[in-house]
């Protein structure tokens, strides 16, 4: 199953985002995540959160892969929400 996970950042985290990025990349590479990116500030450069579609057993399983997550140990986000995701497009 699929599991949409959205993080938002605390604010004027950006610095710790991008001091930490490397080893969070190294993290969410080595588990079946199919999206993952940066969600941005309307000055569309800004990085303030993150989106993950990661596939997961169950979301017992999804949470724990978020409560590991670089970022997530690193103090950078201020919350993060976890939903199941039926992707329809594309096909």
């Amino acid at each position: 199953m699929l599991f949409a996970i959205i993080c938002e950042d605390n604010a004027d985290s950006e610095d710790l985002r991008k001091a930490t990025r490397d080893v969070h990349l190294e993290y969410i590479g080595g588990h079946d995540v199919h999206l993952a990116g940066p969600m941005l500030s309307e000055d569309g450069e800004t990085m303030i959160g993150s989106i993950i579609l990661l596939k997961a057993v169950n979301l017992s399983a999804a949470q724990a892969f978020a409560d590991r997550d670089p970022y997530k140990l690193a103090g950078l986000f201020a919350k993060v929400t976890i939903r199941p995701f039926r992707q329809v497009i594309p096909s």
